[in-house]
């Protein structure tokens, strides 16, 4: 068989880039063969062209312009990244059993079925897309007003879902074990209300929201914990998660003194992490780990 030249090959990307672009789809290039963004990392920025001024990640550099389009793609054969955030689009992913589940998992496709059937609903018919490893995307147009995360298993075993800050490797595309195609070529719906109420945001209580001051609080704790939420909750997408860490750096040093409280910090900073717009798993992560660097610098109050 005669393989594709690589001219031919770069076609057929771009082809699939300016096609995804031509429905109001942002897409960036992904490395050739894989899944990982084929754009620079902040410390290699060089602050020019699209990062002139500041570094912009690929969820701010995904466009739907073909003229840039068409620039990016000439370099090289590369995979086509779809950002599900600035496209409007909820995308459900249904993953396959994996080697090292226990006997018995369930697949994506049988969770989400489980999931219809529990609810009284039909599998939804719309865009979908079978992955290179033999799962499905469904795509969907996002609620108007909200703004959705993304989610892990949130609606089901080997279920996961992708909108702001993040992104699907697009029909015709392709990996080493196989590609992506378009199998219901349907257009969009909209997220259906009994899919989107597990996936809406999180309210936090007015209690966490208003950071009071612990019963055992010192005045001067009470204070801080009030101030690094506030700076948390109102930092703005490209340091949320640097002012989460510095918060949690910050206040960990009243833990082994007694002046606050571990799941007092961790409560007030995992709700202000959620207002500016971090994903739950990002808050945890981050302030559990900023925490305990911050207890192990900081001995206790002597005795």
């Amino acid at each position: 068989m005669t393989q594709p030249t690589p001219i031919r090959r770069e076609r057929t990307y771009l082809a699939a880039a300016l096609a995804a672009a031509e429905r109001g789809w942002h897409v960036f290039p992904l490395r050739p063969g894989d899944k990982r963004p084929a754009l620079h990392g902040e410390i290699a920025c060089p602050g020019t062209g699209d990062c002139a001024g500041e570094h912009r990640k690929w969820e701010q550099r995904a466009t739907i312009d073909p003229d840039r389009i068409r620039t990016a793609w000439s370099a090289g054969a590369f995979n086509v990244g779809l950002a599900t955030g600035p496209s409007g689009l909820v995308v459900v992913d249904l993953d396959p059993v994996k080697a090292r589940d226990p006997k018995g998992t369930p697949d994506g496709v049988i969770s989400l079925q489980a999931l219809c059937e529990r609810t009284g609903h039909a599998v939804p018919s719309t865009y979908r897309v079978r992955t290179a490893s033999g799962g499905h995307h469904l795509y969907f147009t996002a609620p108007p007003g909200v703004r959705l995360g993304n989610s892990a298993g949130r609606l089901g075993t080997h279920i996961d879902t992708r909108a702001h800050g993040g992104y699907v490797v697009s029909a015709g595309s392709v990996l080493p074990h196989g590609a992506y195609e378009v199998v219901d070529p349907t257009e969009p719906v909209p997220l259906p209300d009994w899919l989107y109420a597990p996936l809406a945001p999180r309210q936090p209580c007015r209690a966490l929201m208003a950071a009071p001051a612990p019963v055992r609080s010192s005045r001067y704790a009470a204070a801080a914990l009030r101030a690094e939420t506030a700076a948390v909750a109102g930092a703005g997408e490209g340091v949320r998660n640097w002012t989460l860490i510095r918060a949690a750096r910050a206040l960990g040093r009243f833990i082994p003194s007694g002046d606050l409280a571990r799941h007092e910090v961790e409560q007030a900073l995992n709700s202000a992490g959620l207002r500016a717009g971090l994903r739950e798993s990002e808050c945890r992560a981050a302030v559990a780990s900023a925490l305990n660097w911050s207890i192990a610098n900081n001995p206790g109050r002597p005795a």
